[in-house]
C-alpha cells in the first residue's frame, strides 16, 4: 500500500514545461531577434523550449503571435535567393569543376537546392555551403 501511495504522489506534482511562442507575428523570411520569442508554461508536442534554439534563425512559414514555434518552421538565414547567380562546384577524386549556376531556390547553409548551370543548362541539385557556393550532390564530400 505504501508503493501505492508513493506512486500517487508522484503523479499529482506538476511537471514544470516550457514552450517558446512568438511574441509577435513574424512574416516568412524574417529573422528572429529576442524580442520576437517568449517563454510560456506548457508543453506542445515538437515545440521549441529555449530562445538560444531560435534567436539568429529565419522564419520558413508566417509565425503567429501567441503560437508554438517548431523546428521545422525555422532554419537558418538564406545565403542564396532564387535566380541568384552562385558558384556552382562539382567534385569526384582528382576533377573538379568550377561553373555558374542559376539558383531556382532559396535557401541557407546545408539547404539542398536545385540550381541550372548556366553554360549546360542542365538541373542538378547541391548543398548550400557556408559560403554560399553550391555543392553538387554526388559528387566528393569536402
Amino acid at each position: 500500500m505504501r508503493l501505492v501511495g508513493l506512486a500517487l504522489l508522484m503523479l499529482a506534482t506538476p511537471v514544470a514545461a516550457e514552450t517558446l511562442v512568438a511574441a509577435r507575428t513574424l512574416r516568412s523570411q524574417a529573422m528572429i531577434g529576442p524580442q520576437d520569442v517568449l517563454v510560456q508554461a506548457g508543453d506542445v508536442a515538437g515545440s521549441l523550449t529555449r530562445p538560444d534554439q531560435v534567436v539568429g534563425m529565419e522564419a520558413r512559414i508566417t509565425l503567429y503571435a501567441g503560437r508554438p514555434i517548431l523546428a521545422d518552421q525555422i532554419g537558418p538565414p538564406a545565403l542564396v535567393q532564387r535566380n541568384q547567380t552562385v558558384l556552382l562546384i562539382f567534385r569526384r577524386g582528382t576533377l573538379s569543376i568550377l561553373t555558374e549556376g542559376r539558383s531556382l531556390g532559396r535557401g541557407g547553409a546545408g539547404d539542398v537546392i536545385k540550381v541550372m548551370n548556366i553554360a549546360s543548362r542542365s538541373t542538378v541539385s547541391g548543398v548550400i555551403g557556408a559560403d554560399g557556393h553550391v555543392r553538387v550532390l554526388g559528387g566528393d564530400e569536402g
